[in-house]
């Protein structure tokens, strides 16, 4: 990935005033000076001013400057860089690309996850998104060898276990209603699943209470299920996996409860979807539900199942 100069600038100057906490004009200059790029020349205050408002546009990051504390600049909102927006993934993508541009000799060593889909789709539907527009969206199921279209109003995109998925309002017939009378109702479609997407005509606008973080809040990836209940879910992590799941939470409402040498209990509230089973299932022994019950035997019953697979081998 080949990054503009001045997206290195950019991503220069945000990474030297996180590292430093707090620092002075004087010392961001003398710091310039050092790159390579800068021919040993200084920074210049109006490039430093251009930059902090390109840096503001471009990643939602606020360099502030505290004339109490000796005119220091500090990035006044750094949490942008540890949540999941989408300023912190482009941010992130480019500093690696950057990293990756600068230690060429390194690129067979440094080895990243391919994303399988999006591509042109994933263009198309930011379109769609962008200018307010449907789509004619034809999709075609895992589960199915025919192809279905749907028109659709995308209202936002998902990023999930290597795959981008699009949260749409599908318009659908209406089962036993007159002819052409349709409902509309959400529906999730994986991005590399979809065969083709033409932009409509018709022109839809988001619901006003619609908030993508908070449709998505009580899921644990991107499967949405009303009909499963709100839970609160104890997990018990053995060994190294209490470690993993205190660095890598699976869910923003994970908190530790206990700690001992031999395990940690975490609680967590969310609809425990297949989904959510699936990944309980692929920590193995490392990972014992607590609470509900009835999910400890769902769990319980899926090992068993797999275990018999086994036996009958």
């Amino acid at each position: 990935m080949k990054i503009p100069a001045l997206f290195k600038e950019y991503i220069w100057l945000v990474e030297t005033i996180y590292q430093a906490g707090r620092i002075t004009f004087a010392d961001i200059s003398q710091k310039w000076s050092r790159r390579e790029e800068s021919g040993g020349m200084p920074l210049s205050r109006t490039t430093f001013n251009r930059h902090r408002d390109a840096i503001l546009d471009m990643f939602g990051l606020i360099i502030e400057c505290d004339c109490k504390d000796g005119y220091r600049y500090y990035i006044y909102n750094k949490e942008v860089l540890s949540n999941n927006s989408v300023a912190n993934w482009l941010f992130s993508t480019l500093s690696v690309g950057n990293m990756l541009d600068e230690n060429v000799g390194l690129q067979g060593r440094i080895l990243l996850e391919s994303i399988p889909s999006g591509g042109i789709h994933l263009k198309s539907i930011i379109k769609a998104m962008r200018q307010g527009c449907k789509m004619l969206m034809t999709y075609r199921k895992y589960s199915s060898a025919t192809e279905k279209t749907y028109l659709a109003a995308p209202y936002c995109v998902k990023l999930f276990k290597r795959r981008w998925y699009v949260l749409t309002k599908v318009d659908r017939p209406v089962k036993d209603g007159a002819p052409g009378q349709v409902e509309s109702s959400m529906a999730v479609f994986s991005l590399d699943r979809i065969v083709d997407i033409q932009l409509h005509q018709d022109k839809f606008t988001l619901d006003a209470d619609f908030d993508s973080d908070s449709y998505f809040a009580q899921s644990f990836g991107i499967m949405v299920d009303n009909n499963v209940e709100l839970e609160r879910i104890v997990l018990r992590a053995y060994g190294m996996e209490k470690f993993y799941l205190k660095d890598l939470p699976i869910h923003p409402s994970q908190r530790e409860l206990s700690v001992t040498d031999e395990y940690a209990d975490f609680e967590l509230f969310l609809r425990p979807t297949s989904d959510f089973k699936a990944h309980l299932l692929s920590r193995g022994e490392w990972l014992q539900v607590i609470q509900p019950q009835w999910l400890a035997s769902d769990i319980r019953n899926w090992l068993q199942a797999a275990i018999q697979k086994y036996k009958k081998e």
